[in-house]
């Protein structure tokens, strides 16, 4: 029987992945990365228009080369006929939103409208909009809106409506030149199917829809601003397709432009981080998905919906169709240890690294791993980005307690990684004391592929087996995995994303499992960081709140004002 394949294309911040996949068994054949040709856009526009602070957009053009080059690449590479792909999917940072025209183009490419920072592309980290974000959750709480206890009760700068509101106010001229707003990947993937839809995944993550209820009302949107009145019946229409259900068929222009047959199926798209859900099998209720790089976005299947205090997303058909998706996460992961290695590092430490062969980050897990837990007296707080559950506090900072003139690098670091293992294990309690089950840990990306160190910590801290993606690709295997579902059993696909999950899915044998003597030892170093947690992030939180107001030189307006912290 002749093998068939599958596309994920796997849209991320600075450059585009597309990954061929055989649909039979999920073998990873062939990869290609295309980077984007403007990259992130956080100083000007390509005409030399200055942005503001806090501004991170994207040129539309760079998602286009991604198919034009790289999909023809992994055809080339593998040595595979177009006419065995029998279907495409995408994955897709979000909340990454694009004002369209009539025609369904780009505002940002229309000659009227490049020079204007407000036509082009907002990527999820645009956080120019936080006024906006925190004015639509205190109407929002005014009103006692139930939407936002789905959203661990505010709304967040990165999501689409605080993006358009802004827009709104700084650029009303292109508001109402704006014909529709898009989630880029739903852009990209309705481009593909020559079909304008919308997925559930990102609408139920990004722009407070709910699969009985809709979008909030019209009447909350008129509060917030009267322009927004009609805004779900004209700027935002369209259907919203549930993941998992074929957006279209591939149109002859698009493959002509990507070397693919015309008439394959389109699956709808997906976020990035939530691909990885299915890549690794997690596709029953119980079982948690890490997602762990610079931050870690943790994604719980469930069959149970319960509001739960930090969950920044509780969506029906969010990420496995008829389930329940719970998404949390920790803002800074990696970043905090590249923290530490990048500004805090003694020199004879990045020498001695130089000399054995390695980087600064394998010596310090190599001296860390020698340390039991508990030895250096040292427990940290993972907030150095804020906390995102779930505390849900974007004043928050970090801290390390119980530093002395003979703490080590390798005792700071190891006390950098434990912190976002007990980070994990709140968010974890929080399900549980809910009554919403966690069965299963996976975890994917590239932390775990790297660091073991880190992945024993957490097996101990959670004192539960931590199972390991087999795969560097899983965001984009996972959307090539619902391709498979778009293009069904009769194709050479599958009926269901549980079926794709059971013949595609990859994880490693290894695992890693819980050591009961420093499972004891964690038990005791959590309490102390809850202590911690408690103090710093709800009793006495204005601490932090204060220097962080000092640090964005509001020290000037205390100076003069006599304003208190």
């Amino acid at each position: 029987m002749q093998k068939k394949y599958v596309i994920g294309i796997d849209y991320g911040t600075e450059s585009g992945r597309v990954l061929l996949v055989e649909a039979a068994s999920g073998e990873e054949i062939a990869t290609n990365v295309t980077a984007y040709r403007h990259g992130v856009m956080d100083e000007e526009l390509p005409g030399g228009t200055a942005l503001e602070a806090d501004w991170a957009l994207q040129h539309p053009g760079d998602y286009f080369d991604v198919l034009r080059e790289s999909v023809p690449a992994v055809l080339q590479q593998a040595k595979v006929s177009a006419e065995d792909v029998i279907g495409l999917g995408i994955d897709f940072t979000s909340s990454t939103i694009m004002p369209l025209t009539e025609e369904g183009e780009p505002l940002c490419l229309q000659p009227d409208w490049e020079g204007n920072p407000h036509s082009w592309v907002k990527l999820w980290k645009h956080h120019a909009a936080q006024s906006e974000a925190d004015e639509l959750t205190k109407l929002a709480e005014e009103r006692n809106e139930g939407f936002l206890k789905r959203y661990g009760g505010k709304a967040s700068s990165e999501w689409m409506f605080p993006k358009i509101l802004q827009i709104l106010r700084e650029a009303p001229d292109v508001f109402e030149e704006t014909d529709l707003f898009m989630e880029a990947g739903d852009w990209v993937t309705s481009q593909l199917a020559g079909n304008m839809v919308r997925s559930s995944n990102t609408c139920g993550y990004k722009a407070f829809w709910n699969k009985e209820e809709g979008y909030p009302s019209a009447e909350f949107f008129s509060t917030l601003d009267m322009r927004l009145e009609n805004i779900l019946d004209t700027k935002m229409r369209g259907p919203v397709l549930s993941i998992g259900e074929k957006a279209g068929e591939l149109t002859e222009e698009m493959a002509r432009l990507i070397g693919l047959e015309p008439g394959i199926a389109v699956a709808v798209g997906i976020i990035d981080a939530h691909a990885g859900v299915p890549a690794v099998g997690a596709v029953n209720p119980g079982q948690l998905v890490m997602a762990m790089g610079t931050s870690t976005c943790h994604m719980l299947i469930s069959d149970v919906e319960e509001p739960i205090k930090g969950v920044c997303g509780i969506v029906e058909d969010g990420i496995i169709p008829g389930c329940i998706s719970y998404e949390t996460g920790q803002v800074a992961v990696g970043d905090s240890f590249a923290w530490y290695v990048d500004q805090a590092v003694p020199d004879y430490v990045k020498k001695e690294a130089a000399d054995a062969g390695m980087n600064v980050h394998q010596l310090l897990e190599k001296k860390a791993a020698a340390c039991r837990p508990g030895q250096s007296g040292l427990v940290a707080l993972d907030w150095w980005n804020g906390n995102r559950s779930v505390l849900v506090d974007a004043h928050l900072s970090g801290a390390i307690v119980g530093l002395t003139l003979a703490t080590k690098p390798e005792e700071i670091y190891r006390a950098l990684l434990e912190s976002t293992a007990f980070g994990t294990k709140k968010i974890i309690e929080s399900f549980v004391d809910a009554g919403v089950a966690v069965d299963e840990i996976f975890a994917v990306g590239g932390l775990p592929e790297r660091n073991h160190l880190l992945m024993q910590i957490y097996a101990d801290v959670t004192n539960r087996e931590i199972k390991i993606a087999n795969s560097r690709q899983t965001t984009a295997l996972g959307a090539a995995m619902y391709a498979a579902v778009a293009a069904g059993r009769e194709a050479g696909g599958y009926d269901s994303i549980f079926e794709a999950a059971d013949k595609m899915a990859r994880v490693k044998e290894e695992t890693f499992k819980p050591i009961p003597e420093n499972v004891r030892l964690y038990e005791e170093l959590y309490r102390y960081y809850l202590e911690l947690h408690d103090f710093f992030g709800q009793e006495k939180r204005a601490l932090m709140h204060g220097l962080k107001r000092l640090k964005s030189g509001e020290a000037e307006e205390v100076l003069q004002n006599g304003v208190p912290l």
